[in-house]
């Protein structure tokens, strides 16, 4: 029972009969003007429909009374937006002309059920007999008054009924077309792939920097030597400031969606993380093939943090030893190789989260990256085609 009566409590349940009503009142105009022609509004409902902004006044007004729960989200059932198809036009069309059926049916039954209970009272109390369609010329009776809440049942049964039909049919009318529904779903795929690499750059910058203060900060402990101390201090404010210009511009990219992905580093400044890992007490042996100003900005973007990455795991699980680094640019791939002996302080990171996200760029590009144990040293090991930056920022 009480589960009948919820949607009588639901204030929704209302405004969609609001919404009803508003076509209704607007038919009523018409007959007052014209009793012998009441099809004219649903003929000039077609030519009105076909307007490509009738659509997004529709979907607006269907969203706020119809479905306000979903007003403004952007997987909402109902579009608010113009028509850009033949096809949306027609479905709007369409929709006016089950409107204006709805309307006047629920119209009707919100003036004239009242009004029958009303009648039914009063022939129940015999005051006299009623001029509606449903006494008309029945003598009053005292039990006509036990039937008057029934027109008001059928009026409320009328409104959920047909406040849920016409919310049906606005999902059916109003929804997103497949192309808008094709689009909606490119910009949130687009949307989650810019989180996880706004993820991946920050893992890799802070992470960086992170690792580098503290090799740097236990080397210089364990030195008790001011004049390393005081390198060991310079060292870790340089790449302090590196990693918060990466951070400052991460997070212009999270405030600016238009922010030029161009802004961050490439492999032209490969440099600054060879000097920040020798600066950590790394020996590193640097080999550098090829023109890398050739190299395709996405290519070169996601190159420096395959490095970035590689060397940080190196300080972090090796410490200061030395490490060969390979760059070549050659027969139209980018690789990239960073091996470093196996210590016994040396664990096994092939599941972390740098190494799965060094595979996993290389991946986005069209490219393959490995790491693991090599002839008795520890090897990261990535491939990318040069032309595989379609679709890539």
């Amino acid at each position: 029972m009480f589960r009948l009566l919820r949607p009588l409590s639901s204030s929704v349940t209302y405004t969609r009969w609001l919404h009803l009503l508003v076509p209704a009142a607007v038919y009523s105009v018409w007959l007052f003007i014209s009793m012998d022609s009441p099809w004219v509004p649903m003929v000039f409902a077609v030519p009105v429909g076909l307007l490509p902004g009738m659509r997004l006044a529709e979907g607006v007004q269907a969203q706020l009374l119809l479905t306000p729960e979903e007003r403004g989200a952007p997987d909402a059932a109902i579009s608010a937006t113009a028509a850009t198809t033949w096809a949306d036009r027609w479905r709007t069309v369409l929709w006016l002309e089950i409107r204006l059926l709805l309307a006047a049916v629920v119209g009707s039954a919100t003036v004239w059920l009242p009004a029958t209970a009303v009648d039914l009272v009063l022939g129940g109390s015999g005051t006299g007999t009623s001029d509606q369609w449903l006494v008309r010329g029945v003598e009053p009776h005292w039990w006509y008054a036990l039937l008057a809440p029934l027109p008001i049942v059928v009026l409320l049964t009328m409104v959920v009924a047909s406040g849920e039909l016409i919310t049906a049919t606005a999902r059916r009318l109003l929804g997103p077309s497949p192309v808008q529904r094709l689009t909606a779903l490119e910009e949130r795929t687009e949307q989650l792939l810019e989180r996880n690499r706004i993820a991946r750059e920050l893992h890799d910058s802070i992470g960086h920097a992170l690792t580098v203060a503290v090799v740097q900060a236990g080397a210089a402990r364990a030195a008790r030597d001011p004049e390393f101390t005081e390198r060991a201090l310079t060292a870790i404010e340089e790449t302090g400031r590196d990693a918060l210009d990466d951070l400052e511009r991460v997070l212009r990219v999270l405030r600016e969606s238009g922010t030029p992905v161009g802004q961050r580093p490439t492999l032209a400044e490969a440099d600054r993380l060879l000097d920040s890992a020798r600066g950590s007490g790394a020996k590193i042996d640097a080999d550098v093939s090829g023109r890398l100003e050739q190299v395709p900005g996405a290519i070169s973007r996601e190159g420096y943090r395959i490095l970035q990455e590689s060397l940080t795991n190196v300080l972090r699980h090796s410490g200061a030893v030395p490490v060969r680094v390979r760059i070549s640019v050659a027969n139209g791939r980018l690789e990239l190789e960073v091996t470093n002996p196996i210590t016994e302080s040396t664990s096994t990171p092939g599941g972390g989260s740098g190494l799965r996200g060094i595979r996993e760029r290389a991946a986005l590009l069209g490219g393959n990256a490995k790491s693991g144990p090599h002839k008795g040293e520890w090897r990261v090991h990535a491939s990318l085609p040069l032309n595989g930056t379609r679709g890539v920022p």
